[in-house]
């Protein structure tokens, strides 16, 4: 089977290798979609503190139950799946109350265990979620990222009554915007990339925000029937962003944190005292999946056109180093494994 490793920071390994069974409770995956996330070229540049090496990468993925493991009773041989890449104990405080997706002892596959960028993924039962053989497997693919957009929202408690703003016009930025969109809330993007905000717009941007020419602050005062933003997200992981932030976020505002560069960051207390503001951080995602594979089926979400390019999964070198040296070019680039 192809598989796309990292064997260690910069050092990414395309090669041919036997496929795996599964063992009892875990079902084999015949993929056939995988996206390229920003956290796989963490991995590859050395740069995600939560990777072992070497590791088979991908968390994003789509495909057919090839094989089943001992005690597998809820999939069959067959069934189309997209997989949930966050692998929780069950029994620690965050397990018990609902929040999985920070489990004491988490693993997420294509991280701690292996992943989905291989013809052939093992994983729990539990971490296969089915989708209707009408959906496609490029926008099933699709559903991970959604899902993150919809646990920072949910953190933050977005409703169609908000105004968001959010930072960055990339992979994250686009997939938040959707998502609260979807809910009836008003959203304002802030880029410094003109191509990505007039694709912004074309997902439904109320108002974009060119930041290299124009102060954020500045775009949003008077914008909007003079809303000042409810709920503000950081979809671009830069910490000079979080003070400003604070400093436009209405009272009684929310805002929710995607990144985690280690980098320090100035933060008002008098300011989130003041306003009574709300920061919380998000990770992954508590189990929105079946959610939001409900979306892409219903129509609800057609996330499609995140899709700029796709290459064979053997020319996964390629694919990378489009999304290293021209990310203004890409959104979300995907492999296909053969059939």
């Amino acid at each position: 089977m192809v598989t796309i490793s990292v064997r260690e920071p910069h050092a990414l390994l395309v090669d041919t290798r036997e496929a795996t069974a599964p063992g009892p409770g875990e079902v084999a995956i015949s993929v056939r979609r995988a996206g390229i996330c920003g956290s796989d070229m963490h991995i590859l540049h050395g740069s995600n503190p939560f990777v072992t090496y070497p590791r088979i990468i991908g968390h994003e993925f789509a495909g057919v139950v090839s094989a089943l493991g001992a005690g597998v009773s809820h999939l069959a041989i067959g069934d189309h799946v997209v997989a949930d890449p966050v692998i929780s104990c069950g029994h620690c405080h965050p397990c018990r109350t609902g929040r999985s997706n920070v489990c004491a002892k988490l693993q997420v596959i294509g991280v701690h265990r292996d992943g989905g960028f291989r013809s052939v993924a093992i994983v729990p039962e539990a971490n296969a979620v089915k989708i209707a053989p009408s959906l496609g497997f490029d926008v099933a693919a699709l559903a991970e990222p959604l899902a993150v957009a919809a646990n920072v929202l949910w953190r933050t408690a977005c409703t169609r009554d908000d105004v968001v703003l959010i930072y960055g016009a990339g992979t994250v930025g686009i997939t938040v915007l959707q998502v609260a969109k979807m809910r009836g809330a008003r959203c304002i993007v802030a880029d410094i990339d003109a191509d990505r905000l007039e694709r912004a717009r074309t997902f439904g941007a109320d108002l974009v925000v060119h930041s290299r020419e124009r102060s954020v602050g500045e775009a949003v005062a008077g914008e909007l029937d003079g809303l000042v933003p409810s709920v503000v997200i950081d979809g671009a992981g830069i910490p000079a962003l979080l003070a400003e932030a604070c400093r436009l976020a209405a009272p009684a505002g929310r805002i929710g944190l995607l990144g985690f560069s280690p980098a320090p960051c100035n933060v008002s207390q008098q300011e989130i005292v003041r306003k009574e503001l709300t920061l919380v951080g998000s990770r992954l995602n508590r189990r929105f999946i079946p959610e939001v594979v409900g979306w892409l089926e219903s129509g609800a979400l057609k996330p499609a056109g995140m899709i700029t390019q796709t290459f064979p999964a053997q020319e996964a070198r390629a694919a990378f180093d489009l999304v290293e040296q021209h990310p203004e070019r890409t959104l979300k680039v995907q492999l296909a494994f053969d059939a």
